[in-house]
């Protein structure tokens, strides 16, 4: 099987990683922190918004059972691209909205996207999606994986997460897992 990359930051990652380990065609979903100036950081350093670092996660994909374009159109859906370093009462540009591309293609599919959604004004305001070539990208800590399913009723899941994962399974019940449905 041929797997392909994406990378993306759309806040917290355990909001990115909860919804894509359910969509269909997805192989691994990994938390971890992009775009900073810190080797190997740590997520006590990055919350405090001084190593530059994005929290991410890496979204291992089968493109003959998803699409590029379908991974960002989720992407899109599931947090606002028009706050800059910021998602809900996430604050800091650990939590801004980016595309970390792995080839020229995703980088052009990626603009295309932010340019239909500016064109047909999907949002009130400008989309501030950052498009960028992937940097160096470090795994988050071991605790960090899978934690929405292994913390669901920790406040921060029950009241952020949760309905993040609802809102998804809701609006695009044609790529959850048979094994989710």
């Amino acid at each position: 099987m041929q797997t392909e990359l994406a990378t993306l930051g759309g806040g917290c990652f355990w909001c990115l990683e909860a919804v894509y380990l359910d969509v269909e065609g997805v192989i691994a979903v990994e938390s971890g922190y992009a775009g900073g100036e810190v080797d190997s950081p740590r997520y006590e350093q990055v919350c405090e918004g001084t190593t530059g670092h994005a929290e991410v996660v890496k979204v291992t994909f089968d493109p003959e059972r998803i699409s590029y374009r379908d991974i960002l159109h989720i992407f899109f859906a599931i947090h606002d691209p028009t706050t800059l370093n910021r998602q809900g009462h996430d604050v800091g540009t650990q939590y801004r909205s980016v595309i970390f591309t792995h080839a020229q293609a995703q980088h052009e599919a990626a603009r295309e996207i932010i340019d239909d959604l500016e064109r047909q004004r999907v949002y009130d305001d400008p989309v501030v999606t950052q498009v960028l070539p992937v940097p160096r990208y470090w795994q988050a800590e071991t605790y960090h994986q899978d934690y929405f399913a292994r913390n669901p009723f920790q406040g921060y899941c029950m009241m952020v997460v949760g309905p993040k994962v609802a809102k998804f399974r809701k609006q695009f019940a044609q790529f959850l897992k048979k094994t989710v449905r």
